[in-house]
């Protein structure tokens, strides 16, 4: 069988690995920030017969412009958009790649703060833009003051911002943001995948939108509507930004299938978001007993939590997932990542937890 190193790979991929998170089958998966509540019966029913219904004419394409889809996103976020403002594509990543396609490229360079969200420098390079790791203060947090010096000085034509960041959890001030934009000419992407987690009061990048052309506000269904298997990421930008993306977008490339299925989800989005509050709940929780124990949780307003204190960060993995309990080691040094499951998922992980370290 031929190995990858045979074949005439591009000089940029060669040596690399694909990006993937562990899937093993346990019974407190805790790992990819999954909402783990399983979705309410009569949205399933209503999905289920929206799939039915798109059976029906599935030997023809779907809609090219997903116009009912993007009306509903709109609806759904709010802040006076329109459809011509909202794109969506298979999962938030693909529309980060429509991005770096569109703005991004040879000779073009992109900004994340490390640590955070990994497939920002993965797809930097699968689209040969140049990705530059600036980093961040005391805690992961950043200012204004450091965000806009580190744009200055790298003058990069893609900021992405993650807010709240992953995998640390940090949450991120509008006037971040508002700096950020102000300090460069290129193009500023916040990526608001967790944006329904965060804590009362705190108010999303959207708003920030009305003049402003070169922001663009990157949403998903993954999370907070417990949409993961659907794979429905969308934005939110002004309507010539979504011009671009449809040049470099593929034709149809979402199907009859997602798109009713998504739009079944956003029909029943009260109900949908009814665990956003018990997820909360039980990532607080996971701060306060996490602290108890005597580790160090860091601030969040994602629905997971990074904690440090750990002296073996893999040999404490190894032995949760001994006893059916997976988290996430993210790569930084002392920590681990759990995500806020349900209350008995969080209490399993604790329990578990708690007879590792004390053993």
């Amino acid at each position: 069988m031929t190995n990858l190193s045979d074949l005439p790979l591009r000089d940029s991929l060669k040596g690399r690995q694909p990006y993937g998170a562990p899937q093993i089958h346990v019974p407190v998966a805790l790992n990819v920030n999954e909402n783990t509540h399983p979705l309410p019966a009569e949205v399933k029913a209503d999905i289920i017969a929206r799939i039915a219904e798109a059976v029906e004419q599935v030997n023809r394409y779907p809609d090219r412009e997903f116009m009912q889809l993007r009306q509903r996103l709109a609806n759904y976020l709010g802040f006076g958009l329109v459809p011509e403002q909202i794109w969506a594509a298979n999962g938030s990543n693909e529309v980060i790649q429509q991005i770096f396609q569109a703005f991004g490229g040879p000779n073009r360079k992109a900004l994340g703060f490390e640590p955070t969200y990994s497939m920002y420098s993965i797809i930097a390079q699968g689209t040969e833009t140049e990705y530059v790791r600036a980093g961040r203060l005391d805690r992961y947090e950043l200012t204004p003051e450091f965000a806009a010096a580190q744009v200055k000085l790298h003058v990069p034509n893609i900021v992405l911002l993650c807010s709240p960041n992953n995998p640390t959890g940090t949450p991120l001030g509008l006037e971040v943001i508002e700096a950020v934009y102000a300090a460069t000419d290129g193009i500023v992407v916040v990526d608001e995948a967790y944006a329904e987690f965060a804590t009362d009061g705190a108010q999303s990048a959207i708003s920030l939108l009305p003049g402003r052309p070169r922001l663009l506000v990157s949403r998903t269904m993954s999370k907070a509507f417990a949409f993961a298997g659907a794979r429905v990421g969308y934005l939110a930008a002004d309507a010539a930004v979504v011009d671009a993306l449809r040049l470099v977008r593929l034709p149809y490339h979402l199907s009859a299938f997602t798109q009713g299925a998504a739009e079944a989800a956003l029909d029943h989005s009260q109900v949908m978001l009814a665990a956003v509050a018990d997820i909360r709940e039980q990532r607080d929780r996971l701060v306060i007993e996490l602290a108890a124990m005597g580790l160090d949780p860091f601030r969040s307003d994602s629905n997971f939590v990074l904690f440090g204190g750990l002296a073996d960060p893999a040999q404490t993995w190894q032995k949760l997932l001994d006893r059916g309990v997976l988290v996430r080691n993210v790569g930084i040094d002392g920590t681990l990542r759990v995500t806020a499951g349900t209350a008995s998922e969080t209490t399993a992980f604790l329990d578990a937890l708690r007879e590792v370290i004390h053993n």
